[in-house]
């Protein structure tokens, strides 16, 4: 199911020319989601476009999202399903904040071992 979702949302990205689409796997860096996937678009409306062609694209084949955050402006739009994040970006706010970067590495706490008791 997590697969076919992912599969309707970057067919409805490069439905509309998104630009640089981007599937990443935080499974080993995230409790709350599994996949993020990242596009950037042209313009605020170009955006907004993208972003509600995914929500669309999934309301038709029964996926609805928890919530859609950002239309009003159309700089970065997040349309969160839960163990998927899409994020629409425009080229500046995406260079900004460097999702794929943020989201390569694991934090350095994570996985450190408990002191001996």
């Amino acid at each position: 199911m997590q697969s076919e979702l992912n599969t309707i949302v970057v067919n409805a990205l490069e439905d509309l020319k998104g630009k640089e689409i981007v599937e990443l796997d935080v499974t080993t860096l995230s409790d709350v989601m599994d996949t993020l996937v990242i596009a950037t678009g042209t313009s605020n409306r170009h955006v907004k476009s993208l972003a509600n062609n995914v929500v669309e694209d999934g309301k038709e084949k029964g996926f609805r999202p928890i919530g859609v955050e950002g239309m009003e402006t159309g700089e970065w739009v997040l349309v969160d399903y839960g163990d998927l994040v899409v994020h629409v970006m425009l080229d500046t706010t995406r260079t900004f904040y460097e999702l794929e970067k943020l989201w390569s590495t694991e934090p350095a706490t994570r996985h450190k071992s408990k002191p001996d008791a």
